[in-house]
């Protein structure tokens, strides 16, 4: 799919400065997802509120529909052909991730339902591993030892780590952001230390679209021997990834926010780690043995994937990702590119407008944050609403960045590989009309 570049679309600075790079025809692309065709108050849907979860294509909902209709049966249980249909299929979408994401095995993904979940899935390994004797000393924690975060992570990747460091005593550190919307890595060496044992980081933000530039931290973080885990969440789903060349030792990210159904989720690891690793939940499927008296756990994943896994959502998950590789991630990642420049230029027009996060298409996803002066980020959404646009409104489950910023909330429109200039032009037009309605 090709596309003629309209040239009022700025190339981001320090982006190569020519014509031949990725492209893909976006009407093509929205023809694929029904639900744009819908209005909203009689105007045109604007969906800009990606980051919050993506709209489907058909192909993903005759996936899933396809499934349940002609193959649906229980997984890695029964020897019928719709149970061998059903599990194919299942760990051939576990297949088709570890293959997007540059994993060495399938058997590195586990699925959960969700980033949530997976993150909480290392913090209860670190729990449990400081709770059983003769655990793997990389997740025994004792007071003293450290877990690094930072100033701008979602509530998910700051949550489990507090409760964590609750039950065992150790301490939760965190990077700053600077007034920028920049990870302040100033005191990197200080914070990353021989006490340090697991850094949790937001690859990018889900309020600021910020892209953390994570190769410094990780070389210290390698010197001092600890682990490192990305919440993946906002990145999976709109550039490249490969778990290898980043140099990782975890990685989350969830299914709803790239394509697929929602209740389905990815936790990667380094295969020798989710091996020393205890399990999380306790119940059929992720056992080797049982007695009464005691039990063996089945190797990874299925040690993780206790009770029925969310079979469709994965078969799902599968589809979606057949989808974005057939357009190619860097051709997505461009086009959020140049669409944010876009984006960021037209906000610029708006009085009053304040960006929370990079100002400038670099180094940073396609989410921007902002707020209007005098005016509330909830009656903001509501009169968008009644245009048809529709945006994300309050603290975006990162209220620590809200309270960074001075603010109790902020407006946020995000983009993805549907979204085009003209819905950007549609922002900017109905936030002058929201102006007008407080004038």
């Amino acid at each position: 799919m090709t596309e003629t570049v309209d040239r009022a679309v700025r190339i981001p600075e320090g982006m190569p400065q020519y014509d031949d790079v990725p492209r893909f025809d976006v009407s093509r692309i929205r023809a694929d997802f029904p639900i744009l065709e819908r209005t909203i108050n009689g105007h045109p849907l604007v969906y800009l509120d990606s980051a919050n979860t993506s709209q489907k294509p058909r192909q993903v909902l005759d996936a899933v529909d396809a499934h349940y209709r002609a193959h649906n049966a229980n997984v890695s249980r029964s020897v019928h052909t719709l149970g061998t249909e059903a599990t194919e299929a299942y760990e051939g979408a576990r297949a088709k991730v570890a293959a997007f994401i540059g994993a060495t095995s399938p058997d590195e993904v586990v699925f959960t339902k969700n980033s949530t979940e997976a993150i909480n899935l290392v913090a209860y390994a670190f729990s449990n591993a400081t709770a059983t004797p003769g655990s793997d000393p990389r997740f025994v924690l004792k007071p003293g030892d450290e877990i690094l975060i930072s100033e701008m992570e979602h509530h998910s990747n700051i949550v489990p780590w507090q409760l964590l460091c609750e039950r065992t005593g150790a301490t939760l550190r965190w990077f700053s952001v600077t007034d920028v919307g920049r990870l302040d890595t100033t005191n990197l060496d200080e914070l990353v230390n021989e006490r340090t044992k697991l850094v949790s980081l937001v690859h990018v933000s889900n309020i600021l679209g910020t892209t953390n530039a994570t190769a410094k931290i990780t070389k210290r973080i390698r010197e001092v021997g600890a682990l490192l885990m990305l919440d993946a969440s906002q990145s999976v789903p709109h550039m490249p990834m490969d778990v290898v060349d980043y140099d990782v030792d975890f990685i989350a990210f969830t299914g709803h926010k790239m394509l697929a159904p929602t209740g389905i989720g990815v936790l990667w690891g380094r295969s020798e780690l989710l091996n020393a690793m205890p399990p999380f939940l306790g119940g059929g499927s992720m056992i080797e043995t049982v007695t009464l008296e005691k039990t063996t756990f089945a190797l990874p994943p299925a040690r993780f994937e206790a009770g029925t896994p969310p079979i469709a959502e994965a078969i799902g998950l599968g589809a979606a990702i057949d989808y974005l590789s057939a357009i190619g991630m860097e051709a997505i990642q461009w086009h959020e590119k140049e669409l944010t420049a876009y984006a960021l230029d037209g906000l610029a027009t708006v009085p009053g407008l304040q960006i929370f996060g990079p100002s400038v298409p670099v180094g940073r996803g396609g989410t921007i944050s902002f707020g209007l002066e005098g005016i509330h980020p909830h009656d903001v959404g509501q009169i968008l609403d009644e245009l048809g646009v529709e945006v994300r409104v309050g603290h975006h489950c990162a209220r620590p960045v809200c309270r960074r910023f001075g603010v109790a909330a902020m407006t946020r429109a995000s983009f993805y590989l549907y979204t085009t200039t003209d819905e950007v032009d549609a922002l900017v037009r109905g936030l002058e009309q929201v102006r007008r309605v407080f004038a």
